[in-house]
């Protein structure tokens, strides 16, 4: 029953991150979109192992061609300035899921700091990438500050109010998920 229940969850949140993807606040440089508070959720329900898993699965099928990511979809999507978010989607849902559920029932706070750390994660990856491909693959120069403001400043807020709410979900959602754990 278990292993049901996580495949199901699993690929519940592969469509909660693609449905992410299209719920979006387009800006310059990136767009704001739910994929972090689904990247954060399955961290803290699910845990690290299946949290990055569900979020892997989500990148593999939009890199086989669906197009469920916010520009599209296809192999050729790594050379997208904004691919490094994805890969920072991956480490951020392994970090929450790890430090949120380092215990058996996460408080709020808790689950808040996991949230916020892997925001962290996913600025760090998103914006060394977006740096990398702009600079050395669609040779454009970019610089520094700007980059900041534009991966990083831009969407903080956002992000902030993201990291809230996955905690407040998480806090009510996990005692029901984690009923039949022994």
């Amino acid at each position: 029953m278990k292993k049901t229940k996580n495949l199901v969850l699993t690929a519940l949140f592969v469509a909660l991150i693609a449905a992410g993807a299209f719920l979006k606040i387009p800006l310059p440089g990136v767009p704001i979109s739910l994929q972090t508070l689904f990247t954060m959720l399955a961290g803290m329900l699910l845990g690290a192992k299946l949290g990055a898993l569900s979020v892997g699965v989500y990148i593999a099928l939009g890199l086989m061609g669906l197009p469920i990511f916010t520009s599209g979809g296809g192999i050729t999507y790594v050379f997208q300035p904004t691919f490094g978010y994805m890969i920072g989607f991956v480490l951020a849902a392994a970090l929450t899921g790890w430090i949120s559920r380092k215990v058996e029932r996460p408080g709020f706070v808790r689950l808040l700091l996991a949230g916020l750390a892997g925001t962290v994660v996913i600025y760090l990856c998103g914006t060394v990438y977006f740096y990398l491909i702009s600079v050395f693959y669609l040779g454009k120069a970019v610089a520094i500050w700007p980059l900041v403001v534009s991966c990083m400043v831009t969407p903080l807020p956002g992000d902030i109010l993201k990291c809230v709410l996955g905690a407040l979900l998480a806090r009510r959602l996990i005692p029901i998920l984690d009923k039949d754990r022994v």
